[in-house]
């Protein structure tokens, strides 16, 4: 459920709510809006007197949250979630179109600086690059590993380009935390509970790339996690799914994108790369990610 609080309500009254939902056993979330600001409950409700918090100083209202990811919900935060990445806090999440271009594996020194000059020279504002690769072969390349992350982290130097990198493992979090600005969560790892309750306690924005069989419920309910260990800062990334075409590596489903608008107040993205395995779809489906409303006054691509 949510509670909230009338416009004007003071520190003390928000903390009285706060410890009203502790005593009940349910954990707070604090949203705070431009004028109000909304207690988010999670936990057993069974056993709480929703008059009692009703009925405290300066509660508006109580309501019930319907949706099953309640803190990425609507209902939670009416106003779209902005999230600022790299040296020059671009904003994820606002009126602005940002591209976010790289190799899909970190190889060399030369190679990845060669391409975030180039990355940068486009007018880019991201720069991808994976450290740690996972791979559906054991034999294929797994990355350069903290190795790379250092390479990643002077490309971001040079160029002042946000660095986002793949977190594949538990163990690695502490040092991508070190070296990236965005901590991405494969398509692989969606589901991989524990990693995503990891690096919801992390401080760094997380991208997390919707699974290749994964429903929008079990995408959004993926980043719940996230956002219920504390790390509010997530962002939705569509890399398509797996469907029984085969001209296209993945189908990258662009309804998901206005559904997930309509759904969300998290940012979204798309990745046509992996959603297409095609570079001459890329342009398209970036153009096409834009009139399916990832953009509309608060969104980015």
């Amino acid at each position: 459920m949510i509670v909230v609080m009338k416009a004007g309500a003071t520190k003390a009254q928000v903390k009285h709510v706060v410890d009203l939902v502790r005593e009940y056993g349910l954990k707070e979330h604090l949203i705070f809006g431009t004028d109000r600001t909304v207690v988010a409950c999670i936990g057993d409700k069974r056993m709480v007197d929703k008059g009692a918090i009703e009925n405290a100083p300066m509660v508006e209202k109580v309501m019930s949250i319907l949706a099953p990811y309640k803190m990425a919900s609507l209902e939670v935060k009416r106003d779209k979630t902005v999230i600022e990445i790299g040296p020059e806090r671009f904003p994820l999440g606002a009126n602005k179109v940002g591209v976010i271009a790289g190799p899909c594996a970190v190889e060399n020194r030369d190679q990845l600086l060669r391409t975030a000059e180039a990355v940068k020279a486009a007018g880019c504002i991201g720069l991808r690059g994976g450290a740690y690769k996972p791979r559906t072969s054991p034999y294929s390349f797994q990355g350069l590993g903290e190795r790379g992350l250092k390479i990643l982290a002077e490309a971001r130097d040079a160029t002042g380009l946000a660095v986002v990198t793949e977190v594949i493992g538990l163990e690695q979090i502490d040092a991508v935390v070190e070296y990236a600005d965005v901590l991405q969560i494969g398509a692989r790892n969606m589901q991989h509970y524990p990693l995503l309750e990891a690096v919801g306690k992390t401080n760094k924005p997380v991208m997390l790339k919707r699974g290749m069989s994964a429903r929008l419920d079990e995408f959004l309910l993926a980043g719940e996690y996230i956002i219920n260990g504390g790390n509010k800062q997530v962002i939705l990334c569509e890399r398509g799914i797996r469907t029984f075409e085969e001209y296209v590596r993945n189908t990258l489903c662009l309804s998901a994108v206005a559904e997930l608008n309509d759904k969300t107040h998290l940012p979204v993205v798309i990745d046509p790369s992996h959603g297409t395995g095609h570079a001459h779809l890329v342009p398209s489906m970036s153009r096409a990610a834009v009139a399916a409303r990832l953009i509309d006054g608060t969104r980015w691509a």
